[in-house]
């Protein structure tokens, strides 16, 4: 069995979803440090042509915390604001109203008390969002689903949650590559391969505009139909990364 781990983020670009796509299970990492200045808050969008931030409000976010210890920030009026800048940006774009009811059903989540857990929020974003993309892949939460016993930190961390759920594989995004090594995971007795997009993965934006990448799903699903998003589902290589750091 493969299986995929990986923090949860804000509507994250198509690599995030070929990684959940390519393996038999995927598990949300809620119960790690949260990550000011990363990407759990906040992802891409096409805005005047040009990649801008589209961002979700945190409550004192800090490091310190856990993900799943962290709130939104969120009432009516960024509500408000977070849709009136999806309607600016894409309100021309093909799939525009369709994508922006599911969103906006999202971001009404983030509205109760109960989605102003972060990473309630996000696992509800990142389960409807998986259906609208045509992704089967179970997916789990770290907090419930992987019970470790004792305090696991990066590549020790991601054995034991293969350990716990019966993986024989896993698979990583490309940046993962510079953090968990081959050596260590076959002595584990795990294979390890990263999934890395095509770089040459593109769709058409705006008509007579320069395409603008690695954006946020919100942006394929703006411009895409169902079967150009599969198709891009299976836009990556899978690499084998290093075998040992310490050579």
């Amino acid at each position: 069995m493969i299986l995929g781990i990986h923090q949860p983020y804000f509507f994250p670009y198509i690599g995030y979803w070929q990684l959940m796509n390519a393996v038999d299970e995927y598990v949300i990492a809620d119960n790690l440090n949260y990550m000011k200045q990363g990407y759990i808050n906040r992802n891409q969008i096409l805005i005047n042509g040009e990649a801008q931030y589209f961002r979700l409000p945190v409550h004192k976010p800090s490091q310190n915390k856990l993900i799943n210890e962290t709130e939104i920030a969120f009432d009516e009026n960024e509500y408000n604001k977070m849709l009136e800048t999806l309607r600016s940006a894409y309100a021309k774009a093909p799939k525009f109203e369709k994508t922006y009811e599911h969103i906006k059903g999202i971001l009404e989540f983030g509205l109760t008390d109960e989605g102003k857990n972060i990473a309630v929020f996000l696992e509800n974003a990142i389960r409807k969002t998986a259906v609208e993309l045509g992704i089967t892949t179970p997916i789990y939460l770290a907090s419930k689903d992987v019970i470790l016993d004792g305090t696991y930190k990066r590549e020790h961390y991601v054995v034991e949650s293969c350990k716990n759920r019966g993986a024989t594989e896993y698979y990583n995004a490309i940046g993962g590559n510079k953090l968990y090594c081959q050596k260590f995971f076959r002595e584990n007795g795990l294979g390890l391969k990263f999934v890395k997009t095509n770089s040459d993965v593109s769709y058409r934006q705006y008509e007579g505009k320069e395409f603008v990448p690695n954006l946020s799903i919100i942006d394929i699903m703006m411009f895409c139909s169902k079967d150009q998003i599969a198709e891009l589902l299976t836009e990556f290589s899978l690499e084998e990364g290093y075998e040992s750091f310490d050579e």
